[in-house]
């Protein structure tokens, strides 16, 4: 994997694509999360994504030019909130071949009001039930979904559906699925199966708040699942997720 820094993005590809618009090419750098673009100087239209090793969809200042990101084929399961805030004029996500998988993850992209082209195919999330007509409801400025035109029957189809009870029932059911991203939010759940002390869950916490990338996020709830303390290292290294996890690898690695 490569870190996505400013010498990259300035070494990039950059060129006027077929739409006129100016782009920015980071394709099949395996870049594992988005970061740095405060590099391009709000200079683009368009970034591509494409062929990355992205998890989740956030990282991003504030770029008021950008409007459309090219995110095919990366590892995405989880986005981030408030993107309205960095990327207020954005037009068209184009998500293919990720691994989104409730329909309440889509949630967060609910904000961008400038959202007219979004693209999920690929995507576990489209073989719920009732995909399309819940994009369709909770984007109401949407004009093509997996590049296929929205139709005013589909938009009445959602309108009925979601105003019924059933529709509410189901709106309800979606939220309690959904997998926006909380550091630490898996915690307690896990703990409860492992039998931990809430001593033990306060410390995995900690150091999971503390934790410096998703990755690190990751490997610190991975600890929690086999059910791993290391002792009273969180509290003698200034609370630090990197020293749990040194010790993870020390005591996981050869004998």
């Amino acid at each position: 994997m490569v870190k996505l820094t400013a010498e990259i993005i300035q070494n990039s590809m950059q060129y006027i694509n077929p739409v006129k618009d100016r782009e920015l090419d980071l394709r099949g750098y395996k870049i594992p999360e988005i970061e740095n673009l405060g590099a391009t100087g709000d200079q683009f239209d368009t970034i591509d994504f494409s062929d990355n090793d992205i998890r989740r969809l956030d990282g991003f200042p504030y770029l008021k030019r950008l409007k459309c990101l090219l995110l095919n084929n990366n590892r995405i399961m989880r986005l981030g909130e408030h993107l309205e805030e960095h990327i207020p004029n954005m037009e068209t996500i184009v998500l293919t071949g990720n691994q989104i998988e409730e329909l309440g993850d889509i949630d967060p992209l609910t904000t961008l009001e400038k959202l007219t082209c979004l693209s999920l195919l690929h995507n576990p999330v489209t073989a719920k039930p009732h995909y399309r007509l819940y994009i369709i409801h909770k984007f109401p400025n949407l004009r093509l979904l997996d590049f296929r035109k929205i139709t005013l029957k589909e938009k009445k189809e959602a309108k009925h559906l979601f105003k019924s009870k059933k529709g509410k029932e189901l709106q309800k059911e979606i939220k309690e699925r959904a997998n926006t991203f909380v550091p630490g939010g898996e915690v307690q759940n896990i703990a409860k199966s492992k039998g931990l002390t809430d001593d033990e869950v306060e410390k995995i916490r900690e150091a999971i708040a503390k934790a410096a990338s998703l990755d690190e996020v990751e490997r610190l709830q991975q600890l929690l699942e086999v059910g791993h303390i290391p002792g009273g290292d969180v509290q003698q290294n200034g609370n630090n997720g990197h020293a749990m996890l040194a010790n993870m690898e020390v005591e996981d690695g050869p004998a």
